[in-house]
């Protein structure tokens, strides 16, 4: 028979779990995720929390929105990180949603929050909801909603003597089942479908959501006769709006596809404040946002 001499650690550091002498031992556990204390209460969720949505927002409107739209409250996770967290009941289900906001616009920032996202909750779908720039002047009119399962990137390129610039767009798409859900909501409300806008003094005005896709790569895009503009809508008919994050979205679910364990499929929805040109400005990002974060709600039943 054996007996267990010496110091058993946790192996953190500060010996808090140990035991010490002949026969010793410690029961040693791990800590559990998506149990961040609120910056409010101080109250933590049972290690056996489920996340089934998690989203990533950009802009400070467009997490207000997310947060006012399926009442979410603020937590503070040890390491100093701040999540939004809630659930939202229908008659179908209930979900449980978590939310952060990324450090800065484009693609590295909105991968970092996806990965913290991950590793602190491990949701089972991922949502980027905010706003976007519209492309496509009888579908993306400012307020309307663009709801995507297609990215394409379009910043890799050649460039070639005398100035020939080849780009070489990525398409990636989400998993069949998310794609399957955007069409069931299209299916059952339309298309486009059309919804009471969530800031208008008059309660017949509608804004329209339409299926399409997203362009997507690091530049903020201000002039009708871009090149970039030009590209997407000769690469794909269907390109209605273009951000600086989706690309990152699509990337990292796929880096991470080989991985075992969950990997959530992935959903776009970009509210339009800007047509991408002279014109582009901050004036319609809290009503771009908001009706985002409505449309987001209204496809949670689908998605989840």
């Amino acid at each position: 028979m054996s007996g267990n001499r010496g110091i058993v650690s946790h192996g953190n550091n500060n010996f808090s779990n140990n035991a010490v002498g002949e026969h010793a031992q410690v029961t040693v556990t791990t800590p559990s995720r998506g149990t961040g204390t609120t910056a409010n209460s101080g109250h933590t969720d049972e290690p056996t929390t489920v996340w089934d949505v998690g989203v990533v927002t950009i802009l400070s409107e467009e997490l207000r929105a997310v947060v006012d739209e399926l009442g979410l409250r603020r937590y503070k996770e040890p390491n100093g990180l701040y999540f939004y967290r809630g659930q939202h009941t229908t008659p179908e289900v209930t979900v449980r949603i978590v939310a952060t906001q990324s450090q800065s616009q484009g693609q590295r920032s909105t991968m970092a929050a996806l990965e913290n996202l991950r590793r602190h909750y491990e949701p089972r779908m991922w949502a980027l909801v905010g706003v976007g720039g519209g492309i496509h002047d009888e579908h993306a009119r400012i307020g309307n909603v663009i709801v995507a399962t297609d990215v394409v990137y379009y910043e890799n390129r050649k460039i070639n003597p005398r100035g020939d610039v080849r780009r070489r767009g990525e398409h990636r798409q989400a998993p069949a089942p998310v794609v399957h859900a955007m069409n069931a909501f299209f299916a059952d409300h339309g298309t486009p479908a059309c919804i009471d806008d969530q800031l208008s003094q008059h309660a017949s005005k509608e804004f329209e959501v339409y299926p399409g896709v997203i362009g997507s790569g690091e530049a903020v895009i201000a002039d009708r006769e871009s090149e970039i503009r030009s590209y997407l809508t000769n690469y794909h008919e269907k390109v209605l709006a273009v951000d600086m994050e989706a690309g990152g979205l699509s990337q990292y679910w796929q880096e991470n596809s080989v991985h075992g364990g969950i990997n959530p499929g992935w959903i776009v929805i970009r509210g339009v404040s800007d047509n991408a040109d002279a014109e582009k400005g901050h004036g319609h990002h809290d009503l771009a946002a908001r009706n985002a974060a409505h449309v987001l709600r209204r496809l949670l039943p689908y998605l989840c």
